[in-house]
C-alpha cells in the first residue's frame, strides 16, 4: 500500500460521537488564525534563533545582532514581526532596548519543539 493509500479510509463512515466530541473540542476559528499566524512568525529561522537566544537571557538589539551574524537594522525588523506577534516584549534601560521573551509559554513551546526534532 503506498503512501497516499493510507490517507484514506477504505470504506465510507462517520461517527457520530466521535464527531461531536472533536466539533466540541476544535479551536474556535479566530484561535485557529492567531495559531496559524503565530507558527507562520516562527517559519523562519532567524525567527526562531533569536526566540532561543531570548529564552537564556535579555538582550539588546546590539547583542542579539551579533550573535545572530545580522546588521541591527534586519534584527530590528524581526523583532518588530516578534512583538506584533506577542512572542517578544521589550524594555529601555537608559538609550539601551532589551529585550525578552514574551511570557514562559514562548520558552516551553521552543523547548516543547526542539525535544521534538531531536526525539529521532
Amino acid at each position: 500500500m503506498n503512501n497516499s493509500e493510507c490517507d484514506v479510509c477504505e470504506q465510507l463512515c462517520e461517527h457520530p460521537q466521535a464527531i461531536c466530541r472533536a466539533r466540541s473540542e476544535a479551536l474556535a476559528d479566530e484561535d485557529a488564525r492567531e495559531l496559524a499566524e503565530t507558527f507562520k512568525i516562527l517559519g523562519d529561522t532567524t525567527r526562531v534563533k533569536i526566540l532561543q537566544i531570548l529564552s537564556r537571557c535579555e538582550l539588546c538589539v546590539c547583542d542579539i545582532a551579533a550573535v545572530v551574524g545580522m546588521g541591527q537594522s534586519a534584527v530590528s525588523h524581526q523583532l518588530r514581526l516578534l512583538r506584533g506577534a506577542r512572542l517578544v516584549k521589550y524594555r529601555k534601560e537608559g538609550k539601551m532596548v532589551l529585550y525578552s521573551l514574551d511570557d514562559d509559554h514562548i520558552s516551553m513551546l521552543l523547548a516543547q519543539g526542539i525535544e521534538h526534532i531531536k526525539h529521532r
